[in-house]
């Protein structure tokens, strides 16, 4: 091969070779350009799912929070209204009773000796509570009161519609001859009742009278010595 041809060849070979090389690199950099875009946007799509999780989370909490907030509504709601009974429920606080809030009726019993027996019912649309204590009863100008007829403190009772309550009075407990003669009693809820009322009884002798609690049945209101 003559120097010049072969010069040529030479010059041919290192052109066709730079060619090849370039599209080489061309290839690689779009090989390398695609997976970059595809690394980014598998990136961008990992970012995108804690980003929905926590639009997941925000909408939990905000469930959460709303359900907070109806259940101490709701305990708000039923709080303060009544007094507690233990179970959970809560009842309404009725008004203790006074002595115009009932209509009083009075009969004269033999049983035990003779005893006046008092009966008490609420006036009409009137609910109201009887304490666990004796009624008030004294006789006469002087006040003379009666003591207990029973050992123990009754339950209070709640009056209201057609509940009768009871209690039973033994002018004279003691066995002499003395004693004063009366026709009336006066009859109080409690020592501190700003309205006692007067009920006739008939002709009788007080002399150390006692009273039994008040009951729900007058069976129960006999004051036994």
């Amino acid at each position: 091969m003559s120097g010049n041809r072969r010069k040529a060849f030479l010059v041919s070979a290192v052109l066709v070779g730079g060619a090849l090389l370039m599209t080489a690199c061309q290839d690689t950099d779009g090989a390398a350009d695609t997976g970059a875009s595809q690394g980014s946007s598998s990136a961008s799509g990992d970012a995108a799912t804690p980003s929905g999780s926590s639009a997941a989370g925000s909408g939990k909490d905000s469930g959460a929070a709303g359900k907070g907030s109806g259940a101490t509504g709701g305990t708000e709601d039923g709080a303060g209204s009544g007094a507690d009974t233990g179970n959970g429920k809560r009842e309404p606080v009725g008004q203790s009773c006074g002595a115009n809030d009932i209509s009083w009726n009075t009969r004269s019993e033999t049983q035990a000796g003779g005893y006046i027996l008092i009966s008490a019912k609420a006036k009409p649309g009137i609910t109201c509570i009887l304490p666990a204590a004796l009624p008030t009863v004294a006789f006469g100008s002087d006040g003379t009161e009666a003591g207990p007829a029973e050992q123990a403190v009754g339950e209070q009772i709640t009056l209201s519609g057609n509940t009768t309550a009871y209690a039973g009075v033994n002018p004279k407990s003691t066995d002499s001859d003395g004693g004063k003669e009366l026709d009336s009693i006066i009859v109080a809820i409690g020592d501190e009742d700003p309205e006692p009322v007067t009920l006739k009884v008939g002709t009788i002798t007080v002399d150390k009278p006692v009273v039994t609690n008040w009951h729900t049945s007058a069976t129960d209101a006999v004051p036994f010595s």
